[in-house]
């Protein structure tokens, strides 16, 4: 299983927010490509962006600060955070990334999706992120109703990279994976699955990298790893 660093952008900064919550954000750097640096020289093999502010108003906002992660570090990085139409994805892939994660723009506008999996084959990941199983979009700020799992089976034949399960309630909580969710989703599609969302401990890497080996192939690690909870060294050691 991959463990992937999470590097969530606000504000030019490197945060974390507490279950997507903008007024519950701690600061971790103000240089973004440092950070990026130190997890690729940690042994990271893939790194995961996300645009915070683009997330909230619908639009990219961080791309310069993307652009310069992405030269800066050789390994392959995935951006999420408002990429809601093909223009925005071009621009996004223009500045560098190697894939883009779609969320909301996927949920409320199927053609969107498809029209972008067929511009990118092989190179979007589609985010699901949850309430209690029920799909929330815009920033988390609204509750779908639709279920996560319903979600995930929809589109099985389009050619996406990979699913993006977050789990909202235990993003940013270190209150360890919701497993049996993630089993869920991983069961629901043919697609490989990336877990997000409360790792805390290595212990919880190890139970993830166990649930479901052939489907979940990579885990997003973030407040535990700026906090020192372990090392991302022995995150993936963890994770093998």
């Amino acid at each position: 299983m991959l463990v992937i660093p999470a590097i969530d952008l606000r504000g030019r900064k490197v945060v974390r927010l507490a279950q997507g919550d903008p007024s519950r954000e701690t600061a971790y750097s103000s240089d973004p490509v440092a950070v990026a640096r130190r997890w690729e020289g940690e042994g990271a093999r893939f790194l995961h962006l996300v645009d915070l502010d683009g997330a909230f108003s619908g639009r990219p906002e961080q791309l310069r600060v993307v652009a310069d992660v992405a030269e800066a570090v050789k390994v392959p990085v995935q951006l999420g955070g408002g990429l809601r139409s093909l223009e925005a994805l071009e621009e996004a892939f223009a500045a560098g990334i190697e894939r883009a994660v779609v969320g909301t723009a996927a949920i409320q506008d199927a053609g969107f999706l498809a029209s972008s999996c067929q511009r990118f084959p092989g190179r979007i990941a589609l985010g699901i992120d949850a309430k209690e199983g029920k799909v929330a979009v815009r920033g988390w700020g609204a509750d779908t109703g639709i279920e996560a799992t319903e979600v995930a089976a929809r589109w099985a034949e389009l050619p996406l990279a990979a699913i993006i399960y977050t789990d909202i309630a235990r993003d940013g909580m270190l209150t360890g994976p919701n497993l049996e969710a993630l089993r869920r989703i991983a069961r629901a599609t043919p697609h490989p699955v990336i877990a997000s969302g409360g790792i805390a401990t290595l212990d919880d890497v190890k139970r993830l990298a166990e649930l479901e080996p052939s489907r979940i192939i990579g885990a997003l690690i973030g407040k535990a790893l700026y906090e020192g909870r372990f090392t991302l060294k022995e995150a993936i050691a963890a994770a093998s």
